[in-house]
């Protein structure tokens, strides 16, 4: 029986360097995406991205408009930029398209994207939005690096320009895929064949913090209470240890 079970933990041992190994292939690195939810300009900048170009397809059914306050923006400001003509500020993010006709339209219904960020990641979505590449096998004429065969089309083509797929050699002599700036976009240049995607990067990034924000509205909050409680403790504990301490070695020192 020992004899199995030392078998049996050998093979583990050895199949767990071997599954990290198949995960790692199963797509391209992903870039560290520059989240900072205590940032209220980006999470401004990429609330308005969101409404403007992502709430006509994906809902938010678990974020409503007026949770945008805490983020800085005031009730005249949501009412005036944000909020559809047809909405009321304390409304959830919904969309008119119902699911039936989505499927018909666009072949599936769009997700919804309330907690995106946590079920995918931050560097998943901040890779996602960076990674269309021209592709006329796909209906849409898109494809996405990190999202083979992916049916939404590339709402921020314009702003990217437009970017192709290229397969080099990496280390040890692996293919890797790699994307190409080809023709600039409005936030893109070529200067001497090489690309600069600076700006639309920074506004790809404030889309991601804002769909981190969305995930979880109160982190802010509840991160400056965390703070507040840590201080409190370290305040009404220091005193306390410092005595103890006092009081349990005085017959030493």
């Amino acid at each position: 029986m020992k004899t199995k079970i030392r078998h049996l933990i050998a093979a583990a041992a050895f199949m767990l360097p071997l599954g990290a190994a198949v995960a790692s292939e199963g797509g391209p690195a992903l870039e560290k995406a520059p989240i900072d939810i205590h940032d209220t300009e980006s999470l401004q900048r990429g609330a308005q991205l969101f409404t403007n170009y992502c709430l006509s397809c994906h809902s938010a059914s678990a974020m409503r408009y007026n949770r945008l306050a805490d983020i800085g923006l005031t009730e005249d400001q949501i009412k005036e930029n944000l909020l559809p003509p047809d909405a009321k500020v304390g409304d959830t993010m919904s969309i008119a398209m119902g699911k039936k006709d989505a499927k018909v339209w666009l072949g599936a219904a769009p997700p919804d994207l309330s907690v995106i960020a946590r079920s995918r990641g931050a560097d998943y979505l901040y890779a996602y939005l960076r990674g269309f590449y021209r592709d006329d096998t796909r209906p849409t004429g898109w494809n996405n690096l990190v999202f083979d065969k992916v049916g939404m089309p590339h709402v921020f083509w314009q702003w990217q320009g437009d970017q192709v797929l290229k397969t080099v050699k990496g280390e040890g002599g692996h293919e890797e895929h790699q994307l190409e700036l080809v023709k600039a976009g409005t936030m893109t240049k070529l200067e001497n064949g090489k690309a600069n995607t600076v700006e639309f990067d920074r506004r790809m990034a404030d889309l991601t913090n804002y769909l981190v924000y969305m995930g979880e509205p109160a982190q802010v909050k509840r991160h400056q209470i965390g703070y507040v409680v840590l201080m409190f403790l370290g305040l009404l504990l220091l005193p306390l240890a410092y005595f103890l301490k006092k009081e349990y070695w005085k017959d030493i020192h």
